[in-house]
């Protein structure tokens, strides 16, 4: 087993922290993307118009959302935007906010998050010694797997890309789309960054005798790559990877990343997302209060809360009524590219296989046991997924107040043969 780093570290460098990017001097945290916005016009054929009364060209379309995505100069954003709508052709228009990344097998006895007997694991360096803690903090995953596996549904990974030389998650991706500002170069540019392996791994990795194992081991991978080389993307950017991901089937789509301020662009993507079916899961936060993060918050949207291996809720995960449900998020062991990336540099992770912690890794345990009910009798609809999945948590401690539906169980959500 490879290094690993501790606990404290992983927190903050795989969560979603502050959801901003430091600004050089004393300058405040951008927390949008500079030189565009969104549009959308009440009436397209009126778009060309009032955009040169403003010195504007027309810009790309986002997904299936209507709006448009429109450059304009630097720093003048927000004089625009209120430009724009104060004319009646114009729906709205808004920043395009700054979004970022929320972090029989050989290593299986090191996932206490699937199944947990209460022990306790060292890796063979002998720089992390993990308690089992509670046996019910695990989500029963292991007890899940003979009703049903997933048999090759498919759970889009809106993340910063997935490895494509991993032995253990590189073959279950059915597709892959780029809508980061990153050009895929060379092989290791689709996932630079690394986030968005770790979150694919602990979905859908191949159960063999090497590494880890998928919550949802037959579920295959739809690779929408929206965070940059540096764990940062755009609203824009996400919305677009949504539609990509309803157009390709998915019948999951896992979040684990979010910003501070909503936009109307993005919750047109996941409620036209709802409405062709498709559960939508997104980590809650890392920042330890109870502040909204985006997509998370959206009513359409599965918000998750990261808890530990004693089954309390995680010190740095966000959380309120507002948060749907928890699941483990410290000290999540899964995968990591096998090619040097911006998170093993940062922090001293080992490429191919290490742990992470964040309800960035909380919410895909939640997004493979909805791709698990998908393959059982409750899976008829996106709605009866998701109630299957909320009605069946543990109901553990901070449940009702630290979130509302307890800690996700993958057996009891399947109707397993359950201890």
């Amino acid at each position: 087993m490879k290094k690993i780093v501790t606990a404290s570290v992983a927190a903050v460098a795989m969560g979603l922290g502050a959801l901003t990017v430091a600004a050089p001097g004393n300058a405040a945290p951008q927390s949008s993307i500079t030189g565009q916005i969104i549009v959308k016009f009440r009436d397209s054929g009126a778009a060309g118009g009032v955009l040169r009364q403003n010195g504007l060209s027309e810009g790309a379309g986002i997904g299936s959302t209507g709006a448009h995505l429109i450059k304009v100069p630097a720093g003048k954003e927000s004089q625009l935007i209120e430009a724009l709508t104060r004319n009646p052709a114009v729906e709205y228009a808004e920043r395009d906010e700054l979004v970022t990344a929320a972090t029989a097998d050989e290593y299986f006895k090191s996932q206490y998050a699937l199944q947990n007997e209460g022990q306790s694991f060292t890796n063979t360096a002998g720089t992390l010694t993990v308690d089992g803690g509670t046996k019910d903090a695990d989500v029963d995953a292991v007890e899940a797997w003979p009703t049903t596996r997933g048999s090759g549904t498919r759970v889009a990974i809106v993340d910063s890309g997935v490895a494509i030389d991993h032995d253990d998650i590189s073959d279950k991706v059915v597709a892959r789309a780029n809508f980061s500002d990153t050009k895929i170069v060379n092989p290791e540019d689709y996932d630079k960054y690394g986030h968005g392996t770790h979150v694919a791994g602990i979905v859908a990795a191949t159960h063999n005798s090497i590494g880890v194992a998928g919550v949802c081991p037959d579920c295959t991978i739809l690779d929408a790559k929206v965070l940059n080389s540096s764990g940062v993307g755009s609203s824009s950017a996400i919305a677009n990877g949504i539609n990509w991901a309803v157009e390709k089937g998915a019948k999951v789509i896992n979040m684990s990343l979010g910003q501070r301020v909503s936009s109307r662009t993005l919750e047109t993507a996941v409620n036209n997302a709802w409405k062709r079916g498709v559960v939508m899961v997104a980590a809650a936060g890392n920042a330890g209060t109870q502040a909204k993060i985006y997509p998370g918050a959206y009513s359409n949207v599965i918000a998750v809360a990261a808890t530990d291996n004693r089954d309390v809720k995680a010190s740095f995960s966000t959380y309120g009524r507002w948060v749907d449900i928890a699941a483990p998020g410290v000290n999540v062991y899964s995968t990591f590219p096998n090619h040097p990336f911006v998170l093993g540099t940062q922090n001293g992770r080992s490429t191919g296989y290490d742990i992470g912690s964040g309800t960035s890794m909380a919410a895909p345990i939640v997004a493979g046991v909805a791709a698990l009910v998908w393959n059982t009798p409750a899976g008829t609809a996106n709605s009866t997924v998701r109630e299957k999945v909320q009605s069946t948590a543990d109901n553990i401690d901070g449940t009702g107040t630290l979130w509302e539906h307890g800690r996700v169980n993958a057996c009891e959500a399947v109707a397993g043969d359950c201890p």
